[in-house]
């Protein structure tokens, strides 16, 4: 069976129940009685940022004095240097206005026709019955003036089959344009058909002969 509940004695009754008494407090009135303040949070966020801020900006202006001392150093290289550089543009310049007139002078001798081998080439292909009395070389080509043997027909033949064989003739490929100047005509002097011949030179090789 359960025991008899035990029944306190009314001073023990008393001292049990709490002690009433009306609560006057203002809670928004009472101070902040708190270990660590929010103020404190707040402050230091600011003091941290204003940190970090004045971090962030001494170090850029850092880098910039680091860059402008750098400029400043190849500005004044450039300063000590430019003499000698205007110099050294001016003597390439130079260089490149001589190399432009030895490659002249270059495409000049190659494209140009030299009599004398002209001469020799010719010389050395001229057929039996034609004699050259003479060679005008000139800018625009070359007049060659001929003696043949024969009467006119066969003189008029010789002298188209020979105009035709240096028309075909690969040393002679300075020229474009092989033609007759004029009809053969006899020579009384010489009893020989006299022809003239006109060669005239390839665009190209006139243009580098103009050149100064």
């Amino acid at each position: 069976m359960l025991p008899f509940l035990k029944r306190k004695s009314e001073p023990e009754q008393a001292m049990a129940l709490p002690s009433w008494h009306p609560n006057f407090r203002n809670a928004e009135s009472l101070p902040d009685i708190k270990v660590v303040r929010t103020a404190f949070f707040i402050n230091g966020i600011a003091i941290l940022s204003a940190l970090s801020l004045g971090a962030f900006l001494g170090l850029k202006e850092w880098q910039l004095n680091v860059v402008n001392s750098q400029i400043s150093q190849i500005q004044a290289e450039i300063t000590r240097n430019k003499s000698s550089s205007d110099k050294a543009v001016a003597i390439y310049k130079q260089f490149q206005a001589s190399e432009g007139k030895v490659a002249e002078v270059e495409n000049f001798l190659k494209s140009k026709s030299i009599i004398s081998v002209l001469v020799l080439r010719l010389s050395a292909t001229l057929p039996p019955n034609i004699a050259i009395d003479t060679l005008d070389m000139r800018d625009s080509g070359m007049t060659m003036r001929l003696s043949i043997r024969g009467d006119a027909a066969a003189a008029s033949g010789y002298a188209t089959a020979y105009l035709e064989q240096l028309r075909k003739d690969k040393e002679l490929s300075q020229f474009e344009e092989f033609s007759f100047t004029g009809s053969p005509v006899r020579n009384p002097a010489t009893g020989r058909m006299a022809v003239e011949f006109m060669l005239r030179l390839k665009p190209a090789v006139v243009l580098a002969k103009k050149k100064p």
